[in-house]
């Protein structure tokens, strides 16, 4: 079987995605990403309310990797829902576009495929844009305390 670790930061402001895959998925690697993601982010758009979401669903894992992001100028959002929700639909289409029916002989192969995907999405970045109007939100999360204050009750 054919693996490699895909590590992405994606930018929701702007759409675009930094992607690297390696070999292997220890915090040596996570690093070294994180400091691509560094090296590549412009300075100046780093000290805004939120420019980068770093996509990588165990960031808040370990010491050691919140110390190295923390002294990072990027935040890392892993349990915000909207960046969440970004890093769901990016990886589902890279799935769905990619890899799901792609035959891979090697894992340079694979990787090629990936950074491809990763190219055409920077090529036509899509800004995340948050649909859901406040109201239903609110209604939404009334009637599911509703539900769940029914559900105590009983």
């Amino acid at each position: 079987m054919v693996r490699t670790t895909l590590f992405a930061a994606l930018n929701i402001v702007e759409g675009k995605v930094i992607g690297r895959c390696m070999q292997r998925h220890r915090h040596q690697e996570f690093i070294r990403f994180l400091n691509a993601v560094e090296a590549e982010t412009p300075v100046g758009k780093n000290r805004s309310r939120r420019p980068r979401q770093l996509c990588h669903p165990q960031a808040s894992q370990g010491e050691g990797l919140a110390g190295a992001a923390s002294s990072l100028r990027l935040p890392l959002h892993p349990e915000n829902r909207a960046p969440g929700q970004c890093r769901r639909d990016l990886f589902s289409r890279l799935t769905r576009r990619r890899l799901k029916r792609g035959v891979f002989r090697s894992i340079v192969d694979l990787q090629a495929a990936i950074n491809r995907f990763l190219a055409e999405t920077n090529a036509d970045p899509k800004p995340f844009v948050w649909t859901a109007h406040p109201d239903r939100v609110i209604a939404a999360v009334q009637r599911g305390m509703q539900a769940l204050e029914s559900v105590h009750l009983v």
